[in-house]
């Protein structure tokens, strides 16, 4: 397992759990327009339900995805969107710049997935 996953955050939810919904959130559509303001783009991270900031998008140490966040990036103002998703290093700061929603979509459901199946081998090689 990495050590990122070594950064305890404030806040308490399963770490698995929260991944897992955010995979079935983004492959859901679940970052399409907001109903509540179409004309908005939404932000991967950013705006989903399972952000422990949601909806106030005060990213800090309370935020589960902050263990993911390189440490000299924990002060950006939305760590969230520079923790590397790929082998290339590519962050949702970066792909936002340079790709589409579809593609940055794709990108952060491998990543998800990954971190999942890191997880849970971790966990089954542990007897948890």
């Amino acid at each position: 397992m990495s050590k990122e996953l070594l950064v305890k955050p404030k806040d308490d939810r399963d770490i698995l759990e929260l991944l897992e919904a955010e995979l079935d959130f983004v492959e859901k559509g679940g970052y399409g327009r907001s109903v509540r303001t179409p004309s908005l783009p939404t932000s991967l991270f950013q705006d989903s339900p399972s952000c422990f900031c949601f909806p106030f998008h005060d990213h800090n140490d309370t935020c589960v995805l902050m263990q993911f966040v390189p440490s000299e990036r924990r002060s950006e103002g939305l760590p969230c969107h520079h923790i590397p998703l790929n082998e290339a290093g590519d962050t949702v700061a970066l792909l936002e710049r340079t790709g589409d929603q579809e593609e940055i979509e794709d990108v952060v459901k491998n990543w998800l997935r990954e971190k999942i199946a890191e997880i849970q081998w971790g966990r089954r090689g542990n007897g948890l």
